[in-house]
């Protein structure tokens, strides 16, 4: 038997063992070593709770305002706007005025690409392969 034949099955077991080691060594470090848990820094006492959650019940209160004052703005401007084109008989534009969509958002096209390459990539495979063995054949 020749050694080639021999350190095949070798060479596989290796290369199959370096990408096993490559999958599993980043999710040994998901493993914990201590299971309890330590407190941190950023714990918080029970009036530092209290204090944040008032702060976040604060700044909640203070977006619903200024988003109420901004719609409360806007449909004020659009009521003006209203009024400013009373009598006249335009379309607002875009889709509402019979325009189509500007783009269609099919990705047929990069379907069709990437099964194509994919095919000939296959068939390039293919063809090497088949060159190969039958030059082993040769001689």
């Amino acid at each position: 038997m020749s050694r080639r034949l021999t350190l095949r099955p070798l060479r596989i077991a290796v290369l199959t063992g370096v990408a096993a080691g490559a999958l599993l060594v980043p999710a040994t470090a998901a493993f914990a070593t201590d299971p309890t848990p330590t407190p941190g820094a950023t714990d918080l006492t029970p009036e530092g709770k209290e204090a944040l959650a008032k702060k976040k019940a604060e700044d909640a209160r203070q977006s619903k305002d200024a988003e109420a004052r901004k719609a409360k703005e806007l449909e004020d401007k659009k009521a003006e706007a209203v009024k400013a084109t009373s009598g006249k008989d335009y379309p607002r534009g875009g889709v509402a005025a019979g325009e189509a969509p500007a783009q269609d958002d099919n990705n047929t096209g990069a379907l069709i690409g990437s099964a194509t390459g994919a095919l000939l990539l296959a068939g390039a495979g293919t063809y090497v392969l088949r060159r190969r063995t039958a030059g082993r054949r040769d001689g």
